[in-house]
């Protein structure tokens, strides 16, 4: 039950002179200024956000009274829109998650400008996913189409779409670390000295990145004059700007993610586990759902999504995955878009999970705020971090139970042989890594629902269930 009664500020809004975005308990509404309107009146009474909302490309918006929200300070108009069940970072996109979600952006772009209205920014956060598809959630960003203008947002498309695109396909380094690093993108003059030569002769590559590294470097050293005058009188017609458009969109769709396979891309297929211990697993978590009816389950290390599509078949409303692999996520991804499944499979280190960042530290929220869902899945899992990245079991496992009341935590043994593989090469320094411990730990802060022991070198499945912490 909706308990909430005061609206609270999303620390991400906080830029936009034109409106910012309140929550309230499960409601999410997004307030409209005076200055504001002025531009979006036009947009909301041509009904273009409507239309592209019907066909998916532009999250739903309806006008409510202020009432609503208690009449927000500074607020000429409030609508409501839809909550979407997990927000996520572009940082934290595969490649083609980023790819699908800058064809996005360039197909509402396009849309608006057959209306005669254009976007006033090109930046990736304004891009979420629901589910595996991309949707647009930024409506302030719309505005009424002035004859003439150049593309406003192209630099930013570069640094946060272009850039960490090509920077993967062209010299086959993947962006995503440097990204988090860098909230706003990544810088033109870097990624041009990145990709290699023979790159370079693409007409895009040559527009799109050496073009403008080199007018950024001009700008920058001051070796050439910058005629801001001629700049701010420059002259797009429509027309070029739309063939800009459509041919960006063109040479994206083509891009492919660096080729090769990756550690754990074939694990699904390629494990020391038989068939019959799979399917046990499958027979658990499926068990797990239906007993649960979980609205958002969180698979921990979820591979290619095996078991994130058999929670989803089980029942799960939305189920979010998250990996290291880029190769697993691949498929994962590739999966969720060809069934149109509610599942978007993320990349994450969880020996480094994303921090809370931008502005004060409160910008954008960082993965121990967002990670909180009805039922968790850790297969597989825990031996990575505890035997790979010498994290102690005890902080492991309540990190894991703090993501979920609910959830099935894979303890594999040391006598396993993907351990064994984890151990061949360092001493084994880890005393407590047992079964014992491992069930102690878990028995001190929940019920035991079920352990299962599924395969011959004893993993084993402990499923848990902690609502009595809240009781």
């Amino acid at each position: 039950m909706n308990t909430a009664t005061k609206t609270e500020t999303d620390p991400g809004s906080f830029r936009d002179p034109a409106g910012q975005v309140l929550h309230l308990g499960n409601r999410v509404f997004r307030t409209v200024t005076d200055h504001g309107w002025n531009g979006f009146s036009m947009v909301w009474d041509s009904g273009l956000i409507a239309d592209m909302s019907a066909d998916g490309l532009v999250l739903s918006l309806q006008q409510v009274d202020p009432d609503v929200a208690g009449n927000p300070p500074n607020t000429a108009h409030l609508f409501e829109t839809e909550k979407l069940p997990f927000v996520s970072w572009p940082f934290e996109w595969s490649f083609s998650m980023l790819k699908s979600a800058a064809c996005l952006h360039l197909d509402v772009h396009l849309k608006a400008l057959a209306r005669d209205f254009t976007l006033s920014d090109a930046s990736a956060y304004n891009v979420q996913f629901r589910g595996s598809r991309p949707v647009f959630v930024d409506h302030l960003s719309f505005r009424p189409y002035v004859d003439g203008e150049i593309w406003a947002g192209h630099r930013q498309f570069c640094e946060q779409f272009i850039n960490p695109l090509v920077l993967a396909a062209k010299a086959g380094v993947m962006p995503n670390a440097w990204y988090r690093g860098a909230q706003e993108g990544l810088p033109t003059a870097d990624v041009s000295r990145l990709i290699p030569l023979r790159h370079k002769f693409s007409w895009s590559v040559f527009m799109h990145i050496v073009m403008q590294a080199r007018l950024d470097r001009a700008a920058v050293s001051g070796s050439e004059a910058v005629d801001t005058g001629a700049m701010s009188k420059a002259r797009l017609p429509k027309t070029s700007l739309v063939n800009m458009l459509k041919g960006l969109r063109s040479w994206i769709a083509g891009l492919q993610p660096p080729p090769g396979a990756t550690v754990w891309q074939d694990y699904a297929g390629n494990n020391s586990y038989a068939s019959s211990e799979a399917s046990e697993k499958l027979r658990l978590v499926g068990e797990m759902v239906a007993d649960v009816e979980p609205g958002l389950l969180l698979d921990v290390g979820c591979n290619s999504g095996d078991y994130s599509l058999a929670a989803l078949e089980a029942g799960a409303g939305q189920v979010v995955g998250f990996d290291v692999d880029f190769g697993a996520l691949e498929t994962a991804f590739a999966r969720g878009q060809a069934r149109d499944l509610n599942f978007l499979p993320l990349h994450f280190d969880a020996a480094n999970p994303s921090p809370d960042q931008g502005w004060a530290q409160g910008e954008r929220a960082g993965f121990a705020v967002r990670a909180k869902g009805d039922a968790v899945l850790a297969l597989a899992f825990i031996h990575h971090l505890a035997i790979g990245k010498n994290i102690p079991l005890p902080r492991l496992l309540n990190w894991l139970m703090d993501r979920a009341p609910e959830g099935i935590i894979e303890f594999v043994p040391k006598e396993d042989p993907m351990v064994q593989r984890l151990l061949a090469l360092r001493e084994d320094i880890f005393d407590s890594y047992s079964f014992e411990t491992f069930i102690t730990m878990i028995r001190a802060r929940a019920e035991i629902v079920n352990d299962v022991q599924i395969s011959e070198s004893g993993r084993r499945l402990v499923r848990f269930s902690r609502r009595q912490e809240a009781d």
